[in-house]
């Protein structure tokens, strides 16, 4: 089972690494590595309270990773309207039976 924890001391050890935005990839790839670990913490709980946690962490990923890949489908697919809008067939079709 892997834990993360980030400790900072100060502003002292902040780099340029802090400050970079995140991307809707790098989110996805992130909440599907917290995934894959919860999923392998679910396979090695024994406690029931243990259990119990996994399952809540595991449905909220999995509602979070839907939404983030929804927004992904989203801005990759063009909408249907605009492909035609601009269309250079419609502009002669237009300009022909004007």
């Amino acid at each position: 089972m892997k834990m993360y924890f980030n400790q900072k001391m100060g502003t002292d050890h902040l780099t340029e690494e802090d400050y970079t935005p995140v991307t809707l990839k790098d989110s996805i790839e992130k909440t599907r590595r917290a995934l894959n670990d919860a999923y392998a913490g679910f396979d090695n709980a024994i406690d029931v309270d243990m259990i119990d946690s996994y399952i809540y962490e595991i449905n909220s990923l999995q509602k979070r990773y839907k939404h983030l890949t929804d927004l992904a489908a989203s801005e990759t697919a063009p909408a249907e309207d605009s492909l035609y809008e601009h269309s250079p067939v419609r502009a002669l079709i237009s300009h022909v039976l004007s």
